[in-house]
């Protein structure tokens, strides 16, 4: 898969995460981006995929697509600022489990307007790692 020809901004290890969680980037989504560690749980994915996009990661969005539904390529906007994410729910999605569902909002500042984006999203675990399958109709 292509990735974005630009390198992520990966805050220092004891700075908060992006991903709203109150705990650092080391203690939280850096083990999960930087580490190569695989998240145990849907939500953390959900996690990771969020502070991924917030420091412009295309690598780890990629790796943890699910191929049946990953684009070829990604490129993102580095003009979109990730202010905040709230996870509103979670379905199943454990370390036991093999199917999950996360709903969220992320929020936003794009060309001095604020925005959220708002999603209930499907991940599903095989092979020991969780994937982001895509967002529920």
């Amino acid at each position: 898969m292509a990735q974005s020809s630009e390198s992520p901004e990966f805050p220092a290890s004891g700075t908060r995460c992006p991903c709203s969680s109150g705990l650092t980037f080391g203690e939280c989504c850096g083990r999960w981006l930087l580490g190569g560690a695989a998240a145990p749980t849907a939500v953390q994915l959900m996690r990771s995929r969020y502070t991924a996009f917030a420091v412009g990661d295309a690598d780890h969005l990629l790796a943890t697509w699910h191929p049946s539904t990953a684009p070829a390529s990604l490129e993102l906007d580095r003009t979109i600022r990730w202010m905040r994410l709230d996870v509103e729910r979670t379905e199943r999605g454990g370390p036991l489990d093999h199917a999950g569902v996360v709903e969220f909002t992320a929020h936003y500042r794009h060309d001095g307007e604020r925005g959220a984006q708002h999603e209930v999203s499907r991940f599903v675990r095989e092979g020991g790692r969780w994937f982001y399958l895509g967002a529920l109709d």
